[in-house]
């Protein structure tokens, strides 16, 4: 049987770095499990996950100001390898005895590293390396039973360790892009110091994920919000393997779906799937509820609300249910949550972590909450899901309605539809369209003067959203071919009655989300 997850995990603190969610895919990308945690999480807490090493993040916090973000001071005391990264760096410094002072000018941007000593962290990587330095404090003075084993030319302790308790620190970020090497700094720490075997696979986490849920739901019941995306179908997947016929699948057509999108979700599970599913028609009781509001967040909350009661009423059928299984992801966690006591900031509520009424009868079941998007793929491919399912776009859970800017209409619905109907169209023709995250239509509240058939018109505006991204965190506008642009604005403008002007988005995230609300 293959290892759990639990066996080899890896313990991130999180100081409110905005590069936490890229620690987190270093570490897997080593083919090691890990967890992004609160950065005040307790001793005994860290204890009873077992895990095999500390990551601390860095954070924009500073030891020398009030309000710096502290951990308990006895995890430097718990025997457990550690790694600090920025100021976390600065935390070990701090705790450990040392002096942290306010650097003599902010360092930012591409430095080079000169190595002191190869034996474990800087393994293998030569006698210097370019690195991304981003801090205003330092390691003034290193901690007694400490040593530098880095430096660069303005930081004499760009790294220390001590050897002896296996506690490392890096004032450098080797989480990110600009540090070339730094996965294989990532691995030295996983591998050469905290011991990590470096095999944990998708296997692995079904065989703990399949534990982990028998555990929790012990002989209730789960209802599943099944929509037909990557999301959600796995979710269905992975916890109907679990318990089997004791979770139920809700299927609702909350109208704000894509062209012929509910049937061919209908379609695709009957096909595939043995599920107790049932499907729902609610396109008015959602309409009505959304009809007058405007802003984006109470829209979202409006639909994860009725959601809720539409799951709550259905489940009635499935008799007692215990759980409501939902399909948030790690990215989905992240933008909706702050940290706790810290400074990241809500940047929109999700409709899976977001807007649930305090009435809610059910626990909530997440089990793919620490995973990204490409991670569920290949897990959806491991569970023996369709291709069709798992390589579907991302398509956000309040559905049309967030590509509407402004009030949600059945007129504006008919008009979204079939404009992004014409971009999936032309898209799939493109060949390079694998590489593409999402490709979708966004309705724009604005009229504009145009002429048709020597006539003057004033009809609506359609931006065009197409991005690449591995994991949503991050993504860029795709520079799709010119003639493949022309092609669906012409076809949108001709063939979509109500619109007379297309336009390309052309921001990447940050700072700009993918979804425009």
């Amino acid at each position: 049987m293959s290892k759990k997850p639990s066996q080899e995990l890896i313990a991130i603190l999180d100081f409110g770095s905005q590069y936490n969610q890229l620690i987190a895919r270093r570490v897997r990308e080593s083919q090691v499990y890990c967890r992004l945690l609160p950065f005040d999480i307790t001793p005994s807490e860290l204890l009873n996950l077992n895990p095999k090493g500390i990551i601390l993040s860095g954070g924009p916090a500073s030891l020398a100001k009030e309000g710096a973000l502290l951990p308990h001071r006895d995890i430097f005391n718990l025997g457990i390898p550690m790694l600090g990264i920025c100021y976390g760096m600065q935390l070990l410094g701090h705790f450990m005895g040392g002096r942290i002072a306010l650097s003599s000018e902010r360092k930012y941007g591409k430095s080079r590293l000169f190595v002191d000593n190869d034996e474990d962290l800087f393994y293998g990587l030569g006698s210097s390396l370019d690195v991304w330095m981003s801090h205003g404090d330092e390691v003034a003075k290193i901690p007694p039973g400490f040593e530098a084993i880095a430096h660069t030319r303005s930081c004499p302790a760009a790294s220390m360790r001590n050897k002896k308790q296996k506690l490392y620190g890096v004032q450098f970020h080797p989480e990110i892009a600009h540090t070339p090497r730094g996965k294989e700094i990532m691995r030295n720490f996983l591998v050469r110091i905290c011991g990590c075997s470096g095999q944990w696979t998708m296997s692995s986490f079904i065989d703990y994920s399949l534990e982990k849920i028998r555990k929790k739901v012990g002989k209730g019941k789960v209802v599943c919000a099944l929509s037909g995306g990557v999301d959600s179908s796995v979710t269905a997947a992975l916890v109907n393997k679990a318990i089997g016929q004791r979770l139920g699948c809700v299927f609702v057509n909350h109208g704000l779906l894509r062209e012929g999108e509910a049937d061919e979700v209908m379609r695709i599970f009957a096909e595939h799937f043995h599920l107790n599913l049932h499907y729902v028609q609610a396109e008015d009781r959602f309409l009505n509820r959304l009809a007058g509001v405007t802003d984006p967040e109470k829209k979202r909350k409006i639909i994860g609300e009725e959601f809720i009661r539409v799951f709550t009423e259905e489940a009635k059928k499935f008799g007692q249910v215990d759980f409501l299984a939902q399909g948030t992801l790690c990215p989905d966690v992240i933008e909706s949550l702050s940290v706790k006591g810290g400074s990241s900031a809500t940047i929109k509520s999700h409709h899976n972590v977001g807007g649930l009424p305090e009435d809610m009868h059910f626990n909530l079941l997440e089990p793919l909450r620490d995973l990204f998007k490409d991670e569920v793929r290949i897990l959806g491919r491991e569970l023996g899901l369709p291709e069709a399912i798992v390589s579907r776009q991302p398509f956000p859970g309040p559905g049309l309605a967030v590509r509407i800017i402004g009030e949600v209409t059945r007129e504006r619905l008919r008009i979204l539809r079939q404009a992004d109907l014409r971009v999936m169209e032309e898209m799939r023709k493109y060949e390079k369209f694998s590489e593409i995250w999402q490709s979708f239509a966004v309705l724009l509240p604005v009229k504009s003067v145009g002429v048709m058939r020597d006539e003057r018109t004033y009809e609506y505006t359609i931006a065009l959203r197409i991005v690449t991204s591995v994991d949503a965190m991050t993504a860029d506008w795709a520079k799709i071919p010119y003639h493949i642009l022309e092609k669906i604005s012409n076809r949108i403008i001709n063939e979509v009655k109500g619109v007379n002007r297309v336009v390309y988005d052309i921001s990447s995230k940050p700072p700009s989300t993918i979804e425009w609300e």
